[in-house]
């Protein structure tokens, strides 16, 4: 059973490192989880770790899965100054297809806005809109803020990472409108009832909402799948990675490439297309 003064002190470390709320969270968890699997102590070795990691492997988790609770657990190993008992992460070949069931198509997110539309929910239809027509994540929507849409322009720290997008100008004209309505003249355009920035667990739920409605599976309706078709859209358009890599807050172009992927469906289309057969 893990000490609750170890995971706090964990979580200490993670903050200071400036990981996210999401990240710290479940980082948290995960490390709970290996303690409550292996009975292990404060300083885990080498081979306990590695052990779990092969165990979860075994249960049948994918690698990326295996891949995201390891390291956590190796982050827990640096925070402790204890980098000898890290173990090394699953080997995986760069997946080359998206999952069409899980894939967001344009025609799919307009439908989301027409279901929104029709049943007069227009805060989410915006919701809709200044994710997928911006790129930001679900937790950068608190950047959006009556201040940035005068400036068509907004200031985004995330991960340690500051970066600046331009917002496009009918979303500023939507979203300026929208404030005006609602009176909000500083500060982030979209609240809660008790006036605090809306939390992803409540966008998740407005979203989701809207399936039955617009007709798509509710696999494919979450905050980020809007993000990666914002990535797809501008980079069918603009053929620019390391670009469109900035607009993401990407460290890596190889993150950037994972957004990007067409579904196997769209390759067969494209090979049929080559006319190379006689």
């Amino acid at each position: 059973m893990v000490n609750p003064k170890t995971l706090s002190a964990y979580e200490h470390w993670l903050t200071h490192q400036e990981y996210s709320p999401a990240t710290i969270q479940k980082y948290t968890h995960a490390l709970a989880r290996f303690f409550t699997d292996t009975g292990a102590g404060k300083r885990p070795d080498r081979e306990t770790v590695a052990a779990w990691r092969d165990s979860l492997t075994a249960k049948g988790y994918t690698p990326s899965t295996v891949n995201a609770l390891l390291a956590a657990v190796n982050d827990y190993q640096e925070s402790i100054d204890n980098p000898a008992g890290k173990a090394k992460p699953l080997k995986r070949q760069r997946k080359i297809f998206a999952d069409p069931g899980r894939e967001l198509s344009r025609a799919e997110y307009f439908r989301l806005l027409t279901a929104a539309r029709t049943t007069g929910n227009k805060r989410t239809q915006l919701l809709l809109e200044t994710i997928c027509s911006t790129g930001i994540r679900v937790s950068e929507l608190q950047f959006i803020t009556a201040e940035a849409v005068r400036r068509r322009k907004a200031s985004i720290r995330c991960k340690g990472k500051c970066r600046e997008i331009l917002l496009p100008a009918e979303l500023c004209h939507r979203l300026q409108k929208w404030c005006k309505k609602h009176r909000i003249h500083t500060g982030p355009v979209f609240l809660s009832r008790s006036g605090k920035p809306l939390c992803r667990v409540t966008v998740w739920k407005l979203f989701k909402a809207l399936c039955e409605r617009a007709k798509v599976s509710a696999r494919k309706v979450f905050p980020h799948n809007l993000r990666h078709l914002f990535a797809r859209t501008f980079y069918n358009l603009e053929k620019n990675i390391s670009k469109l890599a900035d607009l993401l807050g990407h460290s890596s172009i190889e993150t950037t490439r994972i957004y990007i992927m067409e579904s196997g469906a769209e390759h067969e289309r494209l090979l049929n297309q080559m006319h190379l057969l006689l």
